[in-house]
């Protein structure tokens, strides 16, 4: 990772565990975001102090490298800085006097940005750094800006740029910090007038949510509205501290970049979530408008739990709001056109909890999706000058709720609709076991009211009739609804073609879902056997069935195997009986031996005869032993491999032993 991203990600860190300290509950920040964070860094021994070593050691090196880019030293003191690292060693005055060397006779704007920035850092550990010509240096800042508030990276004609305008802000309230005496007062009026126009171009979002964009950039030089938005942000934000006064923008816009930010949840990349969470840590101590942010805890509310509707007034980290009124100024049902169900309603404050409730059941708030439109109000007016809240916060929430339903019956009708063969009762609270019959001239009728806990009709999002063949094929109808009442009447003769002329048993479930509906079901009625008529020659055939995968990848039947019964053997004490035939020869030749007596004095005495020798009759013992080995437990092909290679040794060590032997008799012979 380089440089610039171990500043980022420690930024990162420091701006959301201040964040985490500032409040127990982060709220709209989350602590999926502190988690992110963190996540970032690997902890050793439990503790970061082996990752500051490693990034102040990379800073450490940018600061004493004669060749470090501007760029370099910029995010090498920032990291510095950041960490806290000793600085002994470190020639600040001199990395000072070369920030001050490349100011003169620059046009580049990221040369401003990066060179004051160093000074900055540089001071913030101490030393005394001052800006000699300060107003020469900010009116040169100020030659690259233009008529619409942005500026340009250079003055070589280089295109104008929102995401410049921020750094541009950044290096002015640099020069206005640094600089030796108070500068030109009516060219701070002019910045400021600047930054107006240049929140003239902000876009916005239908939910309010304001942000800044590039209006014509090359794709090499493409920056995200994030970015384009969080550069602005540090950049006025930046200015408005050092300035005099105070900038007139209109705390709505800073509320929305607010809920810009905020609405991007976190982040998928490490620079996106440092851009997030930088931005918000300056809109949240600036001296222009700090965001109030009007959020719900829960947008899900059960009315069958009695849940409260709950409000919390924040800022962006969590921290606690000054004393103000929320009211729910409309609630509105988002599938009627009627009025608003509820209309300027206190909500009552927690002081323990910090947040706003309200309870209402008691006003009769029925089940559904609702637009709730809220109204703060500050108790003390000068916290108007302060925080920027807005006129009005729309929310979506939902209520939900147990639906009752009754009134449930199936029927099979004649041809004629209003004949009625068979009519059974359900009980919709379970499942059902009926049985039904009918045929290609009869009708199918289920119907069933559903209504709210306050009487009120309820139409779900689903309500299906499954009708699944014994083949597997399945049909799905939609009930109609009229009132509170749903019916579904299926008349089987012009079905045929849709049911593959397939006769037999039909599986009959009921589904009915909501997204308010606590007590949605799938429920089992029955079954109903069709007696349908033969299909004619080219009608259509059903489709084919889905392969299961738990029967085409599962496990196979397991395979049993017969084995062939073992052979009859020989009784135990005839095979030792035959044992001891065998040895017996063994032992008559050991016993020859010992009557006899052995020769040896045709063994050859000769170094290299008498070694062949030997090695023969070595040879002649690994025989016997590998046979007994056999015996006991090797195997056939591994006595044969090794009787291959004791065969071949005494084929060699016996042919030179005999040799010697009859070059030896001969001699004996012809003297």
């Amino acid at each position: 990772m380089g440089r610039r991203g171990i500043l980022l990600l420690l930024c990162l860190l420091c701006a959301t565990i201040v964040s985490c300290r500032a409040s127990s509950v982060l709220r709209p920040v989350s602590e999926a975001h502190r988690s992110t964070a963190l996540e970032l860094f690997v902890p050793f021994d439990g503790s970061y102090g082996r990752l500051g070593d490693d990034w102040n050691a990379s800073a450490d090196e940018n600061l004493d490298s004669p060749s470090a880019t501007l760029k370099d030293l910029y995010f090498a003191l920032r990291v510095n800085g950041i960490l806290g690292c000793q600085t002994e060693g470190i020639n600040f005055e001199g990395i000072a006097s070369g920030l001050q060397s490349s100011l003169k006779g620059s046009n580049s704007l990221l040369t401003y940005y990066y060179s004051i920035g160093g000074l900055l850092f540089i001071k913030n550990q101490g030393y005394d750094v001052i800006l000699s010509d300060a107003d020469g240096l900010f009116k040169s800042i100020k030659a690259l800006s233009q008529s619409d508030g942005r500026w340009r990276h250079d003055s070589d004609g280089a295109e104008s740029s929102t995401y410049a305008s921020g750094k541009a802000l950044e290096a002015l309230a640099g020069v206005v910090t640094l600089a030796d005496s108070n500068l030109d007062q009516s060219m701070i009026e002019i910045v400021k007038k600047d930054i107006i126009k240049l929140f003239d171009s902000i876009k916005s979002y239908s939910d309010g949510a304001f942000y800044f964009d590039e209006k014509h950039v090359h794709i090499s030089e493409y920056k995200s509205p994030l970015e384009v938005s969080s550069s602005v942000v540090r950049g006025v934000c930046a200015f408005a501290e050092v300035a005099p006064g105070r900038l007139n923008i209109p705390g709505n816009k800073i509320l929305g970049l607010a809920k810009f930010f905020l609405s991007m949840g976190v982040p998928g990349s490490s620079k996106d979530l440092f851009h997030q969470i930088d931005s918000l840590s300056c809109l949240d101590n600036n001296r222009i408008y700090i965001p109030l942010i009007v959020s719900l805890p829960a947008t899900v509310l059960s009315l069958t739990s009695r849940d409260q509707l709950k409000v919390d007034v924040t800022t962006v980290f969590g921290a606690a709001a000054p004393p103000l009124t929320v009211r729910l100024a409309q609630a509105v049902y988002l599938n009627s056109a009627d009025k608003p169900i509820i209309e300027n309603q206190e909500l009552l404050f927690d002081q323990e909890n910090s947040v706003h409730y309200l309870d209402v059941v008691p006003l009769k708030v029925d089940v559904g999706k609702y637009k709730l439109i809220f109204e703060a109000s500050f108790h003390y007016p000068e916290d108007g000058d302060k925080y920027a809240v807005g006129e009005q916060t729309i929310v979506t929430a939902f209520f939900t709720g147990l639906i009752k339903i009754d009134k449930g019956e199936i029927a099979i009708l004649n041809s004629d609709g209003e004949t009625v063969e068979t009519l059974e009762k359900l009980d919709l609270l379970k499942d059902s076991s009926l049985s039904l019959s009918a045929n290609h001239l009869q009708k199918l009728r289920l119907s069933f009211q559903l209504t709210t806990p306050i009487e009120h009709n309820f139409k779900p999002h689903q309500v299906l009739l499954i009708m699944k063949h014994e083949s597997k094929v399945d049909h799905i109808f939609v009930f109609g609804s009229h009132g509170r009442e749903f019916k579904l009447t299926l008349d089987f003769l012009g079905l045929v073609e849709k049911l593959y002329y397939l006769s037999g048993k039909y599986d009959l479930v009921l589904a009915v879902g909501d997204a308010t509906m606590e007590n949605s079901f799938l429920r089992a009625l029955g079954v109903v056997e069709l007696d349908l008529p033969e299909p004619p020659e080219k009608a259509a055939q059903p489709p084919p069935q889905p392969i299961d995968p738990h029967s085409r990848y599962g496990p196979k039947q397991e395979i049993s195997h017969i084995f062939r019964s073992p052979e009859k053997r020989p009784p135990k004490e005839l095979s030792i009986a035959f044992l001891v035939l065998t040895v017996l020869p063994l032992l008559g030749f050991l016993i020859g031996l010992m009557k006899l007596g052995v020769n040896l004095k045709g063994f050859p005495s000769a170094g290299v005869p008498a070694a062949f020798s030997i090695l023969f009759h070595l040879g002649i013992a690994a025989v016997l032993m590998l046979y007994a080995l056999f015996w006991l437990k090797l195997d056939l092909f591994t006595t044969l491999k090794a009787l291959g290679f004791l065969g071949t040794l005494l084929l060699f060590v016996g042919h030179r032993t005999l040799s010697y032997l009859a070059s030896s008799s001969s001699k004996l012979k012809s003297s």
